[in-house]
C-alpha cells in the first residue's frame, strides 16, 4: 500500500487528508467515496505516518516470532478428518470434534473458525483458503478436489501421505546435518576458550620480545584483545546480524531472491544440491499426486509451484504454465526452465504421448528422491574433508601463533 496526501476543497475551504491505496487512481476513488461533498484538488504520494510504520514493524515481528504449526499435529488432524468423514460424520461436526481434541492451540483456533464458517454456509475450500499460509497450497487444492468429487476422506488421506513424505525427508536431513553442526560448534567453543585462557599467558612473554611478531601471533593477539574487551558486543552483534538476516529473508522478496539464488549456485558445495534435489522432489511429488487425483494440469502446476520455497527455482518453474498457455507441451515447457535433465524430459514426453503422465511423474519423483537420499546418506562423507580442513586451520593457527615466536627467540639466543 502507498500513502498519499490528498488536498480537498470542501465548502470553499481547503484541507488535507492522508489516505492509503495501491495507486493514484484508487486513492482518488477512495477520496470521492469518503468525502462525497468535497472536490479532489491535488494528490501527492508521501511517506507513511510514523504510527503506521511502527504498527507494520510490530506486525512483522509478531509474524516472525510466531511459531509454525507442528507438521505432526497437522498430519494427525488431517488423518482424523479423513477417518471421521469416511465413517459418515458430517464435516462441520468432524472439524468441531478435531478442534476439541487437538492439543495444538493454533490448530484448535483454525478448526473452530472453519467449523463456524461451514455452519454459516461457506464451503470447506473457501474457509480453508484463508489459512493457506498455515496449511500450504496443496491442502487447499486437495480440499477443493475432495469437494468437487465428493470424496473428502480420500483426498485428505492422500494429503496426509504427501505431508508425511515431505516431513520424513526434512527430518532425515536435519538428523544428518546435526552431527557436523555439533562438531563445528564444539570446535568453535574450544578455540574460543583456548584464545581466552592460553593466549593471555603467552602474551606477557611475547611483550618482552623486542622483535617483530609473526603474523599468526598477531592474529591470535588481536582476536584475544577483541574477545577480552568487546566479547559481549561481538556476541550481541552476531545475534543481531543473524536476526536481521532472518527478518530480511522473511520480509523482503528481493533479499530472499538474492539469498535463494546464491544458495543454489554451483560454488555452494553440497548445499546447492541438497536444496535443488529436495525442492524438485517436493515439487514433482505434489504435481504427480495432483495429476493422479484428477486435478487439471494447469491448476496442478500452480499448486505445485506454491510448494516451492526457493525463489530462484520458483521463478523458473512459474514459466511452465505460461509456456503451456502459448501452445508448448509439458516437456517443452520444462526444457525451457533448464532445471530438468534430458533423461527426465524424455520420460515426461513419453508419459504425455502415451497418456501415462502420472506414472512417469512418479518415476521422476523417485529419481529426485534417490539423488536426495544419496546425498543425505553420505552427508558425513561429503562434509568430512571440509571439517578436517577447518579443524586443521584452527590447530595450525594456534600452533604457529604460539610456537613461532619461541623459535625466533631460540634462534636469537643461539645467535
Amino acid at each position: 500500500m502507498k500513502y498519499y496526501q490528498v488536498t480537498l476543497i470542501d465548502k470553499g475551504r481547503r484541507r488535507q487528508e492522508m489516505l492509503s491505496a495501491e495507486d493514484k487512481m484508487s486513492v482518488i476513488r477512495s477520496a470521492k467515496l469518503k468525502f462525497p461533498n468535497a472536490i479532489v484538488s491535488k494528490v501527492v504520494e508521501t511517506s507513511p505516518p510514523l504510527s503506521d510504520v511502527i504498527e507494520n514493524i510490530s506486525k512483522s515481528m509478531k509474524k516472525s516470532f510466531r511459531s509454525k504449526i507442528n507438521i505432526n499435529d497437522k498430519i494427525s488432524t488431517i488423518r482424523q478428518i479423513s477417518v471421521m468423514t469416511d465413517a459418515g460424520i458430517a464435516i462441520n461436526d468432524t472439524l468441531a470434534d478435531v478442534a476439541d481434541n487437538t492439543t495444538n492451540h493454533q490448530l484448535k483456533e483454525i478448526y473452530n473458525v472453519i467449523s463456524n464458517d461451514i455452519n454459516a454456509g461457506k464451503s470447506l475450500t473457501d474457509s480453508i483458503s484463508q489459512f493457506k499460509e498455515e496449511f500450504g497450497h496443496v491442502a487447499v487444492a486437495m480440499t477443493k478436489l475432495g469437494e468437487q468429487t465428493g470424496n473428502i476422506p480420500g483426498s485428505y488421506h492422500k494429503l496426509a501421505d504427501i505431508l508425511e513424505n515431505i516431513r520424513d525427508n526434512a527430518a532425515k536431513f536435519k538428523k544428518a546435518i546435526r552431527y557436523p553442526l555439533i562438531t563445528l560448534a564444539a570446535m568453535g567453543i574450544a578455540f574460543t576458550i583456548l584464545i581466552m585462557v592460553v593466549v593471555p599467558k603467552f602474551k606477557e612473554i611475547f611483550d618482552q620480545f623486542k622483535t617483530e611478531l609473526p603474523l599468526p601471533t598477531k592474529i591470535l593477539l588481536n582476536i584475544e584483545y577483541v574477545l577480552s574487551n568487546y566479547g559481549l558486543f561481538v556476541l550481541l552483534g552476531l545475534i543481531l546480524l543473524i536476526y536481521a538476516v532472518i527478518y530480511a529473508y522473511k520480509n523482503s522478496d528481493d533479499f530472499k531472491y538474492r539469498i535463494d539464488t546464491l544458495l543454489i549456485h554451483p560454488r555452494f558445495y553440497l548445499i546447492n544440491k541438497v536444496i535443488f534435489y529436495s525442492t524438485m522432489y517436493k515439487y514433482t511429488l505434489v504435481f504427480g499426486e495432483l495429476i493422479k487425483a484428477g486435478i487439471p494440469v494447469s491448476e496442478a502446476l500452480d499448486t505445485a509451484v506454491g510448494m516451492v520455497d526457493n525463489s530462484a527455482i520458483k521463478e523458473q518453474l512459474e514459466t511452465v504454465n505460461a509456456n503451456i498457455g502459448r501452445g508448448m507441451n509439458l516437456s517443452e515447457a520444462y526444457d525451457q526452465t533448464g532445471l530438468f535433465e534430458n533423461m527426465l524430459l524424455q520420460m515426461i514426453k513419453a508419459g504425455e504421448t502415451g497418456g501415462q503422465l502420472d506414472a512417469m511423474l512418479g518415476k521422476v519423483t523417485n529419481y529426485y528422491d534417490m539423488r536426495f537420499q544419496d546425498i543425505i546418506d553420505n552427508l558425513s562423507t561429503y562434509i568430512e574433508p571440509i571439517m578436517m580442513f577447518f579443524i586443521a586451520g584452527l590447530v595450525l593457527l594456534m600452533a604457529l601463533g604460539i610456537f613461532m615466536p619461541m623459535w625466533d627467540l631460540g634462534k636469537a639466543v643461539k645467535g
